[in-house]
Formats: C-alpha cells, structure tokens, sequence
C-alpha cells in the first residue's frame, strides 16, 4: 500500500497534512460539533454524509461508504496512484520524499524514469518530424485526407516516423542514451548479424499514455493501405507498458468518464480521435488486446456502465462478446452500440455527424437483448439447427451473470423469439449452465490461443467482499475505540459466531497488533488490510470520535446476541436436515435431542470460552 517510500517518510507528509486543511481545499467543509461535514464528492446527495475528524484525522461517507486517511482522499479524488497522491501532498508541505534505500527498488525505478523520459523526448521528435519536417509530408497528407483536425493532431500529440532504417538509433546516440536501455524501451530492435536498427518506421505514430498523461509506447500505422506488411506496429510491454492494463486515450478522458458514469469504448486510434473532438469524450480504446480483467477494473474506478462500440464485423462482434466475461466480473453493466456497416465510428461521424453517433450510443441496447437480437439474425428460427444455437448460446451467456432474475428474464424473451414455452427455455438454460463450452463467437471461427489466454484472465480471481451486518460493524467499533476491549473478546467472543469474513481478519489482525504493542495506532491496522471494503469499515467506525456510553456493557450485550444469532443458525439447519429422508434412526434421535437443547442454551450467561486461543482468530 505504501509503495516504496520509507515509513518515517509516509508519517512525516501524512503529520504535515492536515486532513481537514486538505480537505478543504477541494470542497466546503462545515463544522458540526467535533467533526466538519460537507455533500460528498464521491457520490450526489442532497443533504451531507460526509464527515471528518480532525481528531482521529481520517474522513467518511455514510452514503457510499468511501473513507480513509488524508493520502486516501487525494488517491481517489485526484483518480490517481497512491505514490502520486504522496507526492502531490509532500509537495504541498515543502518536504523532499525519501524512498526505500533498497538497491533493486531504486534500480528498478531508475530504469523506469529513464524510459519514462526516452519516451517523452522521442515523441517530441516524432511531433516535430509530422509538424513540418519534409519527411512529414505523407503523414500530414494521410491525416488531412481523414479530416484528423490540428487541434487533434497537437491534443493527442501525434507524430510520424521517417521512412529510415537507423533514425531512432542514430537519434539515441546523439542524446546519450544508453544503448541496452533503449532496446529495452522497445524503440529499437537487435540485428541477427549485430547492431540495431528502429522499430517504428514511415509510421503515424499514437503516443500512449498513462492515466496521469505521460507517455510510455506507441501505436504506428502505415499510410497505404496496399503495403504487404502489420497495418500497426505497437510496442512491446516494458517496464512501464503493460498493454492488457492500458487504455488509449484514458488520461484526456477520466472527468468525463467520472461525470458520465458510463464509457463508451471501441477500437482504433482514429476512433476514438474522431469521437472525443466531436464531443463523445467518455471514451477509451484497449491497446491491442481484448478487453482483460485488469482493463474492467479500471474502468470500475470511473463509471458503473460500459457501452462497447467495435466494428461492425464478425471480428469486432467477436471482440463485443468476448469482453461480457471481465466485465461482468467487475460489476459493469454492459451495453453494446453497433454501427451499421460498412462504417466504423470514425466514417459515420464523418459521413453522418455526432449527434446521429450520439443517438445510437444513446439507444444500445442491453448486451443479452443486443446479443438476441444477433442469434436470431445469423441462425435458421425455422430449423431445429438454428433454434438450438440460440438456445445454447443465450443459456450459456445470461448463466454467466449468476443473477437468477436476469436469467428467468432471458428465458422468458427467448422463449418468445421461438414461440415457445418459458419453462421450456428455463430448462434448456439449465442444460447450457452444466455444459462447459468455449465463449461464442459470432463468426464460426475458433479463438486464437492469446485470445483463450484472454478469455482465461477474465475469470473472477475471488467471490465479491460482502457488508457485514449493523451488529457486526457496531462490534468493530467497540472493538476499535475502547482499548480493553481486545483481552474481553478474545475471552468470550468465539470467532464461529462472526459471519462476515472482513470483521473476523480485522479483529484478528488487532488483536495481533495489541499483542505487540498495548496502543497501536490505527494506521497500523490500515495498512496491514488489503481490501478496500475492510479499510473503509476501519475508517466508518472510526470517524465519530464521541464516547459510547457504557461501552463494555454493549459489548457484553452484542456478543450475547451474536452467540443466540449463532444458535438460532444452527438450529434452523438442523430443522431442516432433520426433514431430509436419508437419516439414519440414531442421527435422527441425536438431532431431536440437539433441537431441545438449543433453545435452552440462550438463556445461558456468557462465559469464558473453554479453550481461549493463544493466537488471533
């Protein structure tokens, strides 16, 4: 969580920024007794559920549940890193970062700051070069003939490479840079028989960047669209380029992704050029690569929908339904826009206008009824063939979303498509469900094996984090304000009787730092916990800093009820087995004495735990 800056170094910034200071400078704070409150920036409310604490120093939404600490808030509010977020405030209070003196750390972000500049310098070459250097001429004569204006041309900082085998190489040298350093930047490519020679050559070159707008590959296009070679040559990944976990165009359009909350996202280059100066802004492009899970993560930080707008072929069809996976992984609601062929987003704009695109982003349709929609146009309704690839392909695909409602609402729709019965389809979408198949495509054709690797990386890497109920994180906080609460639960709290798993590992982790030292700070316990939900928990029951009256009595009181809670769990699962017909006679007897004894063991006080653990739970 910390990156690579020195702990001290974390404590001296976090020490010089106060929250409420910080806070400030972004939105209008007001007092409310201990506490400053103001509407939340994260989320539109009418009335304020923000708050902060300059007390514990820590803010919190009661809306959206977002929180934290100071270097939080700048995080998530700037929509950037949280090295970034520690630089910005180091530099707000006038204090030089020191980093974590290990020689490979310091290796490793040196070589990645020499790139980072290599990349910088080499686009500004490339600037050039298209801007009025003779070589430019094509590339200037290409991008006219496409109605790429210079307002684009100068926004996207476009260039154009010379048509020259050594250029790049020979412009290395004369700036010093270091040769294996500049293969490893992907600019430049070993010779079998020794030297070097430029990978991006007579090219229109797309400079990527990251989200915070610095350059780290490039994107080259040929000018003619007759040569016998890649119509694009992209870089390969480095150090600092990663292209599953690149958008094109990202970093010019996070506000409006942010005010939207919804991002369109298609294909090229030229695409998303077109669409972004003609006021379509929430758009981003994948850098060579299907839509990955890292992709739908990021764009989970920025909006709640996505809008898929590739190309009208079988390829970009093929593209849409390949994406569903990652992203209904994420949480996205998915819509699909589909162009009418021939065009793709960059010639209808032209040939129709923005606002014609705008209408068919405006009414794309939901992905299941878009995707329908196409498997009743491509197969035979007539044929059992055809009506069986419908069936088999919409059973497999709404299965995917685990959402029982939306799989009954698409049993239903397609069961109107065939003319058929709804119990019907639901039962032949039970089939689908049990049978492992490849995702389906839209032209017959086999993945390749890279989009299988892709295809396997959109899986969902754990099951979604849960809120824990109102008692479970009232538990927390009187575990977490009052100090002799960690020896009590540890004594009479079993750990069986906690339901949600983020409550148990943030008490566990604790009573863990109590065991090391008797007043641990509650940084400590944020940066030992890796899920988000988990720190927000630590920060909403933290935030209040008002005294709970009688706390250790509410203690005693809310372990009670989560023992009987836990109880009444247990019995309602042995009522049940109990009905099952496959019990023997001394398990039915051994159930029906269990079922008379559970009741009775609520009226029990509570005592210490027979074996208390010598470790956290």
């Amino acid at each position: 969580m910390s990156g690579f800056f020195l702990p001290a170094t974390l404590e001296q910034v976090q020490a010089a920024s106060d929250i409420v200071d910080v806070i400030g400078s972004y939105v209008n704070l007001k007092r409310n007794g201990a506490n400053f409150v103001a509407l939340c920036p994260f989320h539109n409310e009418k009335s304020p559920s923000f708050n902060v604490s300059p007390t514990v120093q820590r803010y919190h939404c009661f809306g959206c549940h977002k929180g934290g600490n100071v270097f939080t808030f700048v995080k998530d509010y700037e929509n950037i890193p949280f090295p970034d977020a520690v630089r910005r405030l180091a530099e707000r209070a006038s204090i030089r970062l020191e980093v974590d003196n290990n020689p490979a750390t310091q290796i490793s972000r040196g070589i990645k700051d020499s790139l980072l500049l290599i990349h910088e310098q080499i686009t500004q070459r490339w600037q050039n070069c298209l801007a009025g250097d003779a070589a430019g001429e094509p590339a200037r004569v290409y991008l006219k003939q496409r109605g790429v204006s210079k307002e684009a041309i100068e926004l996207f900082r476009l260039g154009f490479a010379p048509e020259v085998w050594d250029d790049t190489v020979n412009w290395s040298k004369s700036k010093g840079h270091d040769i294996g350093l500049m293969e490893q930047s992907g600019l430049i490519l070993k010779r079998d028989g020794g030297g070097y020679y430029d990978r991006f050559r007579g090219r229109l070159i797309f400079p990527i960047c990251d989200e915070q707008g610095r350059v780290i590959g490039f994107s080259g296009r040929v000018l003619q669209s007759d040569v016998k070679t890649a119509k694009y040559v992209n870089s390969p990944e480095t150090p600092i380029f990663t292209k599953g976990k690149v958008f094109f165009g990202l970093d010019k359009s996070k506000r409006p992704l942010l005010s939207e909350k919804s991002a369109v996202v298609c294909e090229g280059q030229l695409d998303l050029i077109r669409c972004f100066i003609s006021g379509v802004q929430n758009i981003v492009a994948p850098q060579g690569t299907a839509l990955t899970a890292d992709h739908a993560r990021i764009l989970k930080r920025y909006v709640d929908e996505v809008v898929l707008c590739f190309d009208s072929d079988n390829a970009g069809q093929n593209a849409a339904i390949r994406s569903l996976d990652s992203l209904l992984a994420s949480g996205l609601a998915i819509r699909v826009a589909k162009v009418p062929e021939p065009h793709d987003p960059d010639s209808f704009i032209k040939n129709f206008g923005a606002d014609a695109f705008k209408e068919i982003i405006r009414k794309a349709p939901g992905f299941f009824d878009y995707y329908l929609n196409h498997l009743c146009q491509v197969n035979d309704l007539k044929s059992d063939k055809g009506r069986l690839a419908v069936l088999e392909g919409m059973g497999e695909a709404v299965h995917k979303t685990g959402n029982v409602v939306l799989i009954d609402t698409y049993a239903q729709k397609t069961a109107l498509r065939l003319a058929v019965e709804p119990e019907s389809v639901r039962a032949e979408f039970r089939k689908a469900a049990r049978m492992k198949k490849p995702s389906p495509t839209f032209g017959g054709n086999e993945a390749s094996a890279e989009e299988v690797s892709d295809e396997k990386s959109m899986e969902p890497e754990s099951a979604p984090e849960v809120r824990p109920s109102p008692l479970e994180v009232w538990l927390l906080k009187l575990v977490l304000i009052q100090a002799e609460s960690v020896p009590y639960i540890r004594t009479y709290l079993d750990k069986g009787w906690i339901e949600n798993e983020l409550v148990k590992d943030i008490l566990a982790k604790w009573q863990e730092l109590h065991q090391e030292n008797p007043e641990p700070r509650l940084s400590e316990l944020e940066s030992m916990c890796d899920s988000p939900m988990a720190r927000s928990l630590i920060t909403e029951v933290t935030v209040e800093d008002r005294p709970v009256p009688n706390a250790m009595q509410q203690l005693a009181d809310l372990i009670r009820r989560l023992r009987d809670l836990s109880i009444d769990r247990r019995f309602n699962m042995l009522r049940h087995r109990i009905s099952q017909p496959d019990l023997t006679a001394s398990e039915m007897a051994e159930i029906s004495h269990l079922l008379k004894e559970l009741p009775l063991s609520k009226r029990a006080p509570l005592t210490p735990l027979e074996n208390i653990p010598e470790e956290p739970f």
